[in-house]
């Protein structure tokens, strides 16, 4: 008898499982029978950083209000949408940042300008202002969002530059001539804490998020100080080569803090290393005022007197992304939202702006088939970020004229000065003088 070979075909193998299910496709995965795979996939990549760009529209909207510099932004533990703002002209708004609409509003809290503002427990607001007055408010929704009467109110000795509340105790901590430790219950200061032979005035307090008995303080005589509150004294401060503007400690590393700085930097510290920053971001071309990390902590935002505002990555310290408006004035004040998608901004102009965090992403409803197009593309821009022409664009940013000026006059410089020290070096004796580091450059002594 004849053996003849034939073709066999499972139609299960080839037809849908189920009514309306897509017609199963196979695929021969052999490298050497697709020879244009790679060529495709590269141009997906191109098109892919093409569209980011195309579609980057970071600017949501704006929160209205004050009529005068926005000094201070706060958002709400707990919340995604309460955000509280006070400004030069001595008011503070509760603004809902889903609806664009103001919860509540106080009209001539202090006199004189806001300097600082911080949540307390059970839906409460403190502020405090250059009046040298803290006021605790009911920061509730109500029906009269205009209703001006505190709860409390400590008097102080000077003026207050900044305050911030205890994690989880009714304490909180401002910033003067000194850090005071309040009680809530209590109308005068429970402690004072001040690092001996110290004279400055502290512009800024921060309580750590983990550790929240040690708080770290910024002052104008260019140091960082570190603080305990059990047992009521400083135990270690750096002298850095300027001064800085703002704090924030890292939330999910605590013993990082980022510090915003006059010499247009912005730098990171261990602090249980604290003679050399962790990282350098360079990237503005004024002082940096405010700075904030993303609740994942692998980005924080910036705001300068450029009048930009700059999103980094964690450990990334060049090309951030830059975000700016025509009637942007400089940016005193910048957070971000709880659920790290948005970017709130105060600036000169008495506007609080909201971002978005990712200048492309889609605002709404994304579907399980757009989710999977959106994660591919972003797959296709990390393989082929390398690539010169991908990678061009993904670097690529656009700058108003006088900030990209600037940039370039400022590149000159560093470059001047670099030619400057190695002439310097080649015409000593030698080993006489050895270059240094950047990063140790930047602390001058550590105290303890």
């Amino acid at each position: 008898m004849v053996k003849i070979s034939v073709l066999q075909h499972a139609p299960s193998v080839h037809l849908p499982a189920r009514p309306g299910d897509p017609t199963p496709t196979t695929r021969n995965l052999d490298p050497l029978m697709h020879p244009f795979a790679r060529a495709r996939e590269r141009n997906r990549a191109l098109n892919a950083a093409k569209m980011d760009k195309l579609f980057a529209k970071p600017f949501v909207g704006a929160l209205e209000g004050h009529i005068d510099a926005v000094e201070v932004l706060c958002k709400k533990p707990g919340s995604l949408s309460a955000v509280a703002s006070g400004s030069w002209d001595g008011g503070v708004i509760l603004h809902n940042v889903s609806e664009r609409k103001h919860i509540r509003r106080i009209q001539g809290a202090h006199k004189g300008k806001v300097s600082g503002l911080c949540f307390a427990q059970d839906d409460r607001l403190l502020s405090c202002g250059v009046d040298s007055k803290i006021k605790l408010w009911d920061a509730s929704p109500q029906d009269d969002i205009t209703e001006q009467r505190p709860l409390n109110e400590y008097p102080g000795k000077s003026a207050f530059n900044s305050i911030d509340h205890h994690r989880s105790d009714p304490l909180f901590a401002t910033a003067s001539n000194i850090v005071q430790i309040w009680d809530e219950t209590k109308s005068a200061a429970i402690s004072n804490l001040t690092f001996p032979t110290s004279t400055e005035t502290i512009t800024s307090v921060r309580f750590n998020l983990s550790e929240t008995s040690v708080l770290g303080s910024i002052g104008s005589d260019r140091t960082f100080t570190l603080y305990d509150i059990r047992t009521g004294k400083a135990e270690r401060r750096i002298v850095m080569q300027m001064s800085s503007n703002a704090l924030a400690w890292s939330p999910t590393f605590p013993t990082n803090v980022l510090l915003a700085s006059e010499d247009h930097n912005l730098y990171t510290f261990d602090v249980r290393q604290l003679k050399t920053p962790t990282h350098i971001y360079k990237g503005h071309v004024a002082a940096v005022m405010s700075c904030d990390w993303s609740p994942t902590g692998l980005e924080f935002v910036s705001g300068g007197w450029d009048r930009t505002v700059r999103i980094w990555k964690e450990g990334q310290g060049t090309r951030p992304e830059v975000y700016h408006t025509k009637r942007m004035q400089r940016v005193s004040s910048s957070i971000f939202t709880a659920d790290a998608r948005f970017v709130l901004t105060g600036s000169d102009d008495g506007n609080v702006r909201i971002w978005k965090a990712k200048a492309s992403e889609k605002l709404g409803i994304i579907t399980a088939r757009e989710r999977a197009a959106i994660e591919y593309r972003d797959t296709l821009k990390d393989k082929w970020k390398h690539d010169n022409e991908v990678g061009r664009i993904q670097r690529n940013r656009h700058l108003p004229k006088p900030v990209y000026q600037a940039a370039k006059l400022k590149r000159t410089m560093l470059d001047t000065r670099a030619v400057k020290e190695e002439r310097r070096r080649k015409h000593t004796r030698a080993g006489e003088s050895k270059p240094n580091a950047e990063r140790k450059k930047m602390v001058i002594t550590e105290q303890t």
